[in-house]
């Protein structure tokens, strides 16, 4: 299973950007997808997960009303629209798959290698 993440680059604060990552090696409608990242110097941490069909979706509170997470089932891709991006916002942006359809009760099971964001003032 490969997963290709694009999109990251340099944006201004309060501007947008939107990542897209593209899933091959495995029916990709029949499992739930999400994207983590990591800033330089902090942990990992989750930033939006979607389940199979698109109809759920999960946030990070700090993330909820300015990233929003789809998905295209016959393009193979999730994508994350992120608006209103603040300088903390900066940090590798890696998609992930988990191990079933839906979110809940299941654990990401392939990561990709990320996207840099960096968010300037």
């Amino acid at each position: 299973v490969q997963l290709q993440a694009s999109g990251g680059g340099l944006v201004q604060a309060g501007g947008s950007l939107r990542l897209s990552c593209v899933v091959s090696g495995r029916a990709f409608d029949r499992y739930a997808m999400g994207w983590f990242r990591q800033a330089p110097g902090k942990e990992r941490e989750f930033v939006a997960s979607i389940n199979w069909s698109g109809g759920t979706t999960y946030y990070a509170d700090s993330m909820k009303g300015r990233f929003t997470i789809s998905r295209d089932n016959a393009k193979n891709t999730v994508y994350l629209q992120m608006n209103s991006l603040k300088r903390e916002d900066t940090a590798v942006y890696l998609c992930v798959t988990y191990d079933g359809l839906a979110v809940v009760g299941r654990e990401v099971d392939y990561w990709g290698q990320g996207t840099l964001v960096t968010v300037s003032s």
